[in-house]
């Protein structure tokens, strides 16, 4: 497959180099689990899943081994169904992946949509990326996807880190203001590849 439709909406090395830099910053003090912040963490989950709708506004870098692509993201998630629009910061053009439980379709990237059963499978089939999409709508958050998952807090109790089906989810910064309290810096990694979120504005959808 031709990698031309990936650099119409991708920006690549420096530009990628630059957002890094941009989203990199210091992590708080990291505190072992135990009961009392793992029912601290249990008590946030349950309150962050009592609004199930909601939307959020950043920018986002992605690179693995054979490409790297950075934009401004607007992301919006009705339940399980979500909207995920990545512009390329140069070009301005947009693509958009959007569906629900067994089916995603991929817009903006060729001239017409294309379709898989999921989004992260779409992700790799077209451009390349891993990014786990479904547990990513949670960690965003800062809660644990289904399943296993190991765990580091910061002083003040909220979550520093998750070891998560493969993957490092660091979280460098939190917006303060927010009930419950949600990310604004969020870092995942897994071998090779890597997914850097900043959030500008959390609202609703």
């Amino acid at each position: 497959m031709s990698r031309t439709p990936r650099s119409s909406v991708c920006v690549r090395a420096l530009g990628f180099v630059a957002i890094c830099l941009f989203l990199s910053s210091c992590a708080a003090p990291r505190m072992r689990a135990d009961r009392t912040r793992m029912q601290g963490l249990e008590l946030r989950e349950r309150k962050v899943l009592a609004t199930p709708d909601w939307s959020l506004q950043g920018r986002m870098a992605i690179s693995g081994p054979e490409d790297s692509g950075s934009g401004s993201l607007v992301w919006t998630q009705g339940g399980t169904a979500y909207r995920f629009a990545l512009s390329a910061p140069v070009s301005g053009k947009t693509w958009t992946l959007s569906g629900d439980t067994g089916r995603a379709e991929l817009t903006g990237l060729h001239e017409q949509a294309v379709v898989g059963t999921s989004a992260s499978e779409l992700l790799v089939r077209e451009l390349g990326w891993q990014v786990p999409v479904t547990q990513l709508s949670y960690w965003v958050r800062g809660i644990r996807a289904p399943g296993h998952a190991e765990v580091v807090f910061r002083e003040d109790g909220l979550p520093a880190e998750f070891r998560q089906d493969g993957w490092l989810i660091e979280f460098r910064d939190y917006e303060p203001s927010g009930d419950p309290i949600l990310p604004r810096k969020i870092f995942a990694e897994r071998g090779d590849y890597r997914v850097r979120l900043v959030v500008r504005h959390w609202g609703s959808s």
